[in-house]
């Protein structure tokens, strides 16, 4: 798992006003909680976490005004609806060791059974229980053959070690439908001749 290092400078000013300048200095307010200790209000350089952001449930080493080190993983992040940049950021206060409850996207690989099969993501991520530090990026499943009706669960992904489900094990992940054939035109104005 990567761990991206980031420097922090505390925050002093709230409210809309106070997060617009931080934004304009390219910066995104972030609030740090967790362990039960107080908030902590920062404000992180936008690219740089824009670009840390990228990798789901990414580690990321906070340089705190050059006091303390922390470590955080994103809990939630807001962006504009329209252009898609950083409006604020939850971060997750975590330690070395410490057991983390996250979501880990899955990713499908193989060719389903001939006959015009579509697979559907029911989970696009598996919620999983794992060391803070050694969160996997991504979950890989086998799909090569299976034909409609079939299904994987939670139980039937492969974990990497240390890693545990923290959702039921019979829950639904992928399933394989039969697609739906288009009706010809001709067969639309038998089925519009019979209903007159």
């Amino acid at each position: 798992m990567s761990e991206v290092k980031l420097t922090a400078e505390t925050r002093t000013e709230f409210g809309k006003g106070a997060a617009r300048r931080i934004r304009r200095e390219n910066k995104v307010p972030v609030v740090l909680y967790g362990h039960g200790s107080e908030p902590l209000h920062l404000s992180l350089p936008g690219h740089d976490l824009l670009l840390a952001l990228r990798t789901p449930n990414v580690l990321i080493s906070l340089d705190i005004d050059g006091k303390t080190n922390e470590l955080a993983i994103p809990k939630a992040v807001q962006r504009d609806p329209l252009k898609g940049f950083l409006e604020h950021v939850d971060l997750l206060l975590v330690k070395r060791g410490e057991k983390v409850t996250v979501e880990v996207p899955v990713h499908a690989e193989g060719e389903l059974a001939p006959g015009g099969n579509l697979l559907e993501h029911v989970l696009a991520a598996l919620p999983v229980e794992a060391e803070a530090t050694h969160i996997p990026e991504a979950l890989t499943v086998s799909v090569e053959g299976l034909e409609a009706g079939a299904s994987v669960l939670a139980k039937d992904v492969t974990l990497p070690g240390g890693v545990s489900l923290a959702v039921d094990e019979d829950a639904v992940v992928l399933q394989v439908l039969q697609a739906q054939a288009e009706e010809t035109e001709g067969e639309a104005a038998e089925g519009e001749a019979a209903e007159a």
